[in-house]
């Protein structure tokens, strides 16, 4: 937890309505039961990094910051894919396919998708930002703050980071609600390369820090009107 100081500075920067929360790739064809990356999966769920996505997902829809769920899939028949690196070549030869309206591309239990939450689908790249609509939607959502959370430590989440970063938005990762492979791997990535651009924290500083805010209301989101 961090210290009082480090707190009212991480609840500035977490304020419920400028702040949302991106997961990232937390559908059921990558961390969820019959992933097409078992090994992925198994680390997610055996870490707890997903379940601590389910809490702060809960606590977001409490507090009333929005939710976007950045998923990856792919159409049947390959078109807007690309086979321009390893990683595509070779998920594309998996058991397990992220086919477009299939159960692989649904938001994984324990996570609940409200009504109000965002999901938004990308057919290429790496990041689940760069090319897809979330930095638009972000602005007209009135955010400031992107909450990165999801799989995987080795590429969509530090993608996610810089692209924020780039973008101009603050990002904000909770340590223990992501992961990759293999486990030992997650916290070197956070030490030597997302701490030096984003706040690391942890999802229970996150959540207090959205109780702290409790009884005071959102103002309603939307793109800022001209003065």
């Amino acid at each position: 937890m961090p210290s009082p100081n480090g707190l009212d500075r991480l609840a500035r920067q977490l304020d419920p309505s400028t702040t949302v929360l991106l997961t990232v790739e937390c559908q059921q064809g990558v961390v969820g039961e019959e992933s097409a990356l078992p090994e992925l999966a198994a680390e997610a769920r055996s870490s707890g990094a997903l379940h601590r996505v389910a809490r702060l997902v809960a606590g977001a829809h409490e507090a009333g910051v929005q939710v976007l769920h950045a998923v990856a899939e792919r159409r049947p028949d390959g078109r807007g894919s690309s086979g321009n690196a390893r990683l595509f070549r070779a998920a594309a030869r998996l058991p397990v396919q992220q086919h477009s309206g299939s159960p692989a591309v649904g938001i994984a239990p324990p996570i609940e998708v409200a009504d109000e939450d965002i999901v938004v689908r990308r057919l290429h790249g790496l990041s689940p930002i760069a090319g897809t609509d979330v930095d638009a939607l972000l602005r007209n959502l009135g955010c400031r703050t992107v909450l990165i959370t999801g799989v995987s430590a080795n590429i969509a989440v530090p993608n996610a980071v810089f692209d924020a970063v780039n973008l101009g938005y603050t990002a904000v990762v909770p340590a223990d609600a992501i992961a990759g492979v293999p486990a030992d791997y997650t916290p070197a990535m956070i030490r030597n390369t997302l701490a030096l651009v984003a706040t690391i924290t942890t999802s229970d500083a996150v959540l207090a820090c959205w109780r702290s805010a409790d009884g005071h209301p959102a103002p309603e989101r939307g793109r800022p009107t001209a003065g």
